[in-house]
């Protein structure tokens, strides 16, 4: 629930993993399985896996009290939430992704012994760049600016190092056995579930 996940047109990052997060919840409800869900940012929140209904109605209390703030510390929560797992579990783990892939890699790699999903959740303009022209890009987490021009080289170069990003973190993904996918933060939202389930 970092800053980052505060951006969106249509429909913010953070609202998009946030039914993603429901989503599985539920799924877990019907099964009688135990489940949680679990933000971070500058702070891991983490709370005790319950089953039923209550508890469904519990987190989506929770995230519709939860705003995007702050920075975020992707592999010390990743670090401290892994010590409260004492038995296998699946594990979805919903971000935009923007940090180095070393981050990443070794945040997930303690995680090898679980069943472990990560989606990235971007905006369209983060996953197409189709804009020209002058902007003033702020840095959501830091609210630093930066003036820069978007030209048709500059998106090519953009898209080239978005798909290269994405690559390694599917690499590292696959060294541990866990799954990676990317959705639009507009994708129809039963289709994202389709895919993941269906992988």
């Amino acid at each position: 629930y970092s800053g980052s996940m505060g951006f969106g047109q249509r429909v913010k990052k953070y609202e998009y993993a946030d039914m993603l997060g429901l989503g599985f919840c539920y799924m877990a409800m019907k099964h009688n399985e135990r489940f949680v869900v679990s933000t971070f940012a500058d702070s891991l929140e983490v709370f005790t896996p319950k089953r039923g209904r209550s508890n469904l109605m519990r987190v989506l209390d929770y995230l519709n009290t939860r705003k995007p703030k702050g920075l975020s510390k992707l592999e010390a929560s990743l670090a401290a939430y892994k010590k409260r797992i004492n038995t296998r579990s699946f594990v979805v783990i919903l971000s935009d992704f923007l940090y180095s892939p070393e981050e990443i890699k070794s945040a997930i790699k303690r995680y090898k012994d679980h069943h472990v999903v990560l989606i990235q959740v971007l905006d369209k303009t983060e996953t197409e760049l189709n804009i020209e022209g002058d902007f003033k890009l702020v840095d959501a987490e830091s609210d630093d600016t930066l003036r820069t021009f978007i030209s048709p080289y500059a998106r090519k170069s953009y898209l080239q190092q978005m798909a290269e990003h994405q690559a390694k973190i599917k690499k590292a993904c696959d060294e541990i056995g866990a799954k990676f996918f990317v959705f639009s933060s507009e994708y129809p939202i039963f289709n994202a579930f389709y895919e993941v389930l269906n992988a």
